[in-house]
């Protein structure tokens, strides 16, 4: 909801007509914040594939997770930094560019399609922002994420 209207936001708009709706802000699971402004910008910590409180996989991709479930939860992780970000700027549509996506994928020692995995966040945030979606990137395989979780995702975004 825009706060000042009470009107849903066209970015929620959206993600409802993408089939995603907003979730509330996923408790960090250590000491940190899950998102943090200065300037112009809002960073979020890494976010995991929450639904509901719980992670719907864990283990490593190219073993236990499929790369293409692992796509699906990485725009989950989007989903939830979008999630962080309206916490802490009140509506999204305040947002005039995703800058940054850093993605980590919990691998398989073989594995090593890393950038495809992330792609379901590059693509979500694409599909909600249109041109003003496309981002810098980094995706890096590693050997195992907090809560055995599959995926996580960090958001910077520009907003005014």
């Amino acid at each position: 909801m825009s706060e000042l209207t009470g009107a849903v936001s066209a970015v929620e708009a959206r993600l409802q007509e993408l089939g995603h709706t907003l979730p509330g802000v996923a408790a960090p699971v250590a000491a940190y914040v899950p998102a943090v402004v200065s300037g112009s910008h809002v960073f979020t910590s890494g976010q995991l594939p929450f639904v509901d409180g719980a992670l719907p996989a864990t283990g490593k991709v190219g073993a236990s997770v499929s790369p293409e479930q692992a796509k699906e939860l990485a725009a989950l992780c989007a989903i939830n930094a979008l999630a962080a970000i309206k916490d802490r700027i009140g509506d999204l549509d305040r947002i005039t560019r995703i800058v940054k996506v850093t993605g980590f994928v919990s691998s398989d020692p073989s594995f090593t399609g890393q950038p495809a995995v992330i792609n379901g966040a590059s693509e979500l945030l694409g599909n909600v922002f249109g041109e003003a979606g496309a981002h810098a990137r980094s995706a890096v395989g590693v050997a195992v994420l907090p809560l055995d979780a599959p995926v996580e995702v960090e958001v910077t975004a520009e907003f005014v």
